[in-house]
């Protein structure tokens, strides 16, 4: 059985190189058989928040904010894929993020980390995963974490080099971890509603 999968992905940047890892997890789960759907802030362009999804009258919510809330709505697990900026979160992924709650709720994440030096992201992986909790979300354990992104990748998402192969035998710690928790979240809710 096939899972909806949405991955997430947050540079507004002109030369992005985190898209390739975004790329890599789309194309990987999907030969796993799940349903993955990228969802990049850049492309999504929603603005700086000014009200989260819920705060706008029914129906009134712009039509991008309303069919995003549809999707997460709908997904049974997230793949957050972040580089770091300043020892921090992308401002564009947390700012897609933000513009939802109650949606995110009672669903498993995953964080892959992405950076051109050598700590791979992972300061901005340590603080998403508080963040996802925050939310509502199970954060796996399992992360992946990406140090020169630009040797690790090609344009198109394909491994290649030392940190390509490391990459690649990861992924599927990463990926079983995440898809155990998404089939025992879905067989939950359905056997129980969530308490709130």
């Amino acid at each position: 059985m096939s899972h909806q999968i949405l991955v997430f992905y947050g540079s507004y940047r002109s030369d992005r190189m985190g898209i390739r890892l975004a790329e890599f997890v789309v194309e990987r789960l999907r030969r796993r058989g799940e349903a993955v759907e990228l969802i990049d802030a850049k492309a999504v362009n929603l603005p700086m928040l000014d009200r989260m999804y819920k705060e706008y009258p029914p129906g009134e919510a712009p039509e991008q904010l309303a069919q995003l809330a549809g999707k997460i709505r709908d997904a049974d697990g997230f793949v957050f894929v972040t580089g770091e900026y300043n020892w921090g979160i992308q401002p564009g992924l947390k700012n897609l993020t933000d513009h939802f709650l109650e949606e995110w709720f009672w669903r498993p994440a995953a964080i892959a980390s992405y950076s051109a030096g050598r700590l791979s992201g992972a300061r901005a992986s340590t603080a998403w995963h508080g963040t996802l909790s925050e939310m509502g979300m199970v954060v796996v354990s399992s992360t992946i974490a990406v140090g020169g992104i630009g040797h690790a990748l090609t344009a198109d998402g394909a491994p290649i080099g030392e940190a390509g192969k490391a990459l690649e035998a990861a992924f599927p710690r990463f990926a079983d971890d995440l898809m155990w928790w998404v089939e025992a979240a879905s067989m939950q809710r359905q056997r129980k509603k969530p308490p709130y």
